[in-house]
């Protein structure tokens, strides 16, 4: 993804408040840690300009990255409606993945036509730890399904992220992160250069923040 391409999705959402900064005031996450972002991917289906532009960057990434896939894969829940844009856009089939097997039926926790060794990307809104999309990777490889990685909106650049795709041996790619957002959140006047250094120190030790 070009840096012109990150840098507007990253204006996108920070217009739309999709992604929130308030380096002086820190929101809590339910996990307890404090954090001077706040990242809402579902505002960005209620502005049609965003969610097409969110599509064409998936499109793209995912003929430069992936190549020839087969099936575009939704995460529940934050992943699924844009898989979808993006699944219309490639003329692609499209499946979803729950969050959890279902409890009743088939007890499938992917939904749709999975065929054995059909080529997967899996679409998130956004990437933290990675830990719940990564529980998808695990359902479409025992559905018989290949994943060839995940493409995602944004991403924190958590280093355990880094590590935990790289334990279970899967590529991911976003259209934005948390370093592209910053330098574009300054420009666009929504925090100060003063607050940059603050930002900064939170993505390389949240835990301290």
């Amino acid at each position: 993804m070009t840096t012109t391409t990150a840098n507007k999705i990253s204006k996108a959402l920070l217009d739309i408040q999709a992604v929130f900064l308030r380096p002086n005031d820190p929101f809590i996450w339910a996990s307890g840690m404090r954090s001077p972002i706040y990242c809402d991917n579902r505002l960005t289906l209620s502005y049609p300009e965003v969610r097409d532009l969110i599509a064409e960057g998936f499109a793209e990434l995912i003929q430069e990255k992936y190549g020839d896939v087969d099936i575009i894969a939704g995460m529940a829940t934050g992943g699924i409606a844009h898989a979808a844009f993006v699944a219309q856009k490639l003329n692609k089939p499209m499946v979803y993945i729950r969050s959890s097997a279902k409890k009743h039926g088939k007890g499938n926790q992917v939904e749709g036509s999975l065929p054995a060794g059909k080529k997967v990307v899996i679409i998130e809104d956004l990437i933290s730890t990675g830990g719940s999309v990564l529980e998808g990777v695990t359902a479409v490889r025992e559905a018989g399904g290949e994943v060839l990685g995940v493409a995602a909106i944004f991403t924190y650049e958590f280093q355990k992220a880094e590590d935990n795709f790289a334990a279970a041996e899967c590529q991911f790619d976003t259209l934005t992160n948390y370093s592209a957002l910053l330098p574009t959140a300054v420009e666009s006047g929504y925090v100060s250069e003063t607050d940059l250094e603050l930002l900064r120190k939170w993505k390389e030790a949240p835990e301290k923040f």
